[in-house]
């Protein structure tokens, strides 16, 4: 049974590119205010008829604006690369949609499984909030190219995990998966075990990484997830591409100096 309809308020940022909604899902048990920033690329008015990729990303504050980010100055750029990027023909121009986390109940929704320790495990219904009301205001609100093949997610740390996760549950409503600096550590990472499942291969094209500055057992566990992955049947450099990024560290500014990268990949010029 389809969800009820969410309603969604917006209006334009400062930036004539960036529309920010705010919604209450029908799904979360706290009815609080959430938002949503969508990013259109320059190409989106030059023809009516045209329709676009969309890429969701998770932490929408740390994307955009340097006001509204974690740590105050620092944001992926992502907007800026998008166009830059598309503009020059190196990746396709792409509807770019930052959800914003839930601040203190960003780990619950961000993990998949509930850790003993740690709690969380509502990963699950975030999946819901996000298929079920956040896609499907924006193919009816934006010209998007709906299919899963033109749809991707990311996040990075804990919005990596759950990219991964929701990607392998999901993989006809989501076709491409950025998973950068990835919290496999969670729960035991019990996310391996549920990635070893994934059979048969889905057709998922990921872009995965990891800062050599990170921390060694993060290396080791990256590169487990990449074995992994190569054993299932995913290609490097056809539909993965795996990156050990020489002294990145674990933050905002590391992932933007590689955002371009993963645009570059996931979302490469027609």
């Amino acid at each position: 049974m389809e969800a009820p309809e969410s309603d969604f308020d917006g209006e334009p940022d400062l930036k004539p590119a960036l529309q920010n909604w705010s919604f209450h899902s029908n799904f979360l048990p706290i009815p609080e205010e959430r938002i949503l920033t969508v990013h259109l690329p320059p190409q989106y008015d030059e023809d009516p008829t045209r329709r676009f990729p969309v890429f969701y990303l998770h932490d929408g504050q740390n994307l955009f604006d340097p006001r509204l980010s974690y740590v105050p100055g620092r944001t992926w750029q992502a907007d800026a690369t998008a166009d830059r990027l598309s503009l020059a023909g190196e990746c396709e121009p792409v509807i770019l949609v930052g959800i914003a986390n839930a601040g203190l109940r960003r780990m619950a929704e961000y993990t998949p499984t509930r850790d003993a320790r740690m709690a969380g495990g509502e990963g699950h219904t975030y999946g819901r909030v996000l298929m079920k009301e956040i896609k499907p205001f924006i193919d009816r609100t934006y010209r998007t190219q709906p299919s899963a093949a033109t749809t991707g997610l990311g996040g990075s740390s804990l919005g990596g995990l759950i990219s991964l996760y929701l990607g392998l549950q999901h993989p006809r409503i989501f076709g491409k998966l950025a998973v950068m600096s990835p919290s496999i550590w969670w729960d035991h990472r019990s996310i391996l075990t549920f990635v070893g499942s994934a059979i048969p291969k889905p057709a998922l094209r990921i872009w995965l990484d990891m800062g050599t500055a990170e921390g060694l057992r993060h290396l080791r566990d990256t590169d487990l997830l990449h074995n992994r992955l190569v054993k299932l049947g995913w290609r490097d450099n056809v539909d993965l591409a795996y990156q050990r990024v020489s002294g990145a560290v674990h933050d905002e500014l590391a992932w933007a100096a590689r955002f371009p990268d993963v645009l570059r990949f996931l979302f490469p010029p027609r």
